[in-house]
């Protein structure tokens, strides 16, 4: 009887070792993914757009390892470390479609979650404030420029009011209630400073024209 009971906890003890170590394993790979997809955004940012591909593609193959390396055990893939490297992954390919006048990808195509699709398109949105800021900074930015960041802004605007209406429990969301908080406080400050900017130029313009009447006279 206790020769059975050995035998039983044994088997229980190898399930446990290889369990742990493929869940060690995960912990690293979803590590270098979402270092993988950060360098992605930061070339989007840089308009470094040969590199973001580049990037994006190596993001995408070290997802693919990762969801293998897990398969034997579907608990590791909901784990919050997977879920939270797979949102870096959305945000990422969201960003450079959003960014370049492409398609989104779909969440099957990205092969995720709904809930870490919804997070990742929430951390889009916040991104992009950065990049429309860093827009209106350029000291170029001309109507052509405001009229892009207005664009982005406006991309911005649906994903929040797509964000607001899942009204579920964070357990199935994960956190999105949290996230679309966040996107809106960082919608309404974009939605101020660009307000302001198109206001100086039409004040900085308005004032040229009137310089050059009194030149004139």
């Amino acid at each position: 009887m206790t020769d059975a009971l050995n035998a039983l906890c044994e088997s229980i003890r190898a399930d446990f070792a290889a369990r742990s170590a493929a869940r060690d394993a995960a912990l690293a790979r979803s590590r270098e993914l979402t270092r993988r997809c950060a360098e992605a955004i930061r070339a989007v940012h840089r308009r470094e757009w040969d590199a973001a591909d580049s990037l994006l593609d190596a993001a995408r193959a070290a997802a693919a390892d990762l969801r293998a390396l897990v398969a034997p055990y579907p608990d590791l893939l909901s784990a919050g470390y997977m879920q939270d490297a797979l949102k870096e992954l959305v945000e990422a390919f969201a960003m450079r479609a959003i960014i370049q006048h492409m398609p989104l990808p779909t969440p099957a195509q990205l092969d995720v979650s709904g809930s870490a699709y919804l997070n990742g398109l929430a951390e889009a949105a916040t991104e992009l404030r950065r990049f429309i800021l860093d827009i209106l900074r350029r000291a170029d930015a001309d109507d052509a420029a405001r009229a892009e960041s207005e664009r982005l802004l406006n991309w911005m605007d649906a994903i929040y009011d797509q964000l607001v209406t899942f009204d579920f429990p964070d357990a199935i969301t994960g956190d999105l209630r949290r996230r679309t908080d966040s996107v809106r406080g960082i919608l309404e400050r974009t939605r101020g400073d660009l307000t302001q900017t198109v206001q100086q130029a039409r004040l900085t313009a308005a004032l040229a024209r009137a310089e050059l009447r009194l030149g004139s006279a």
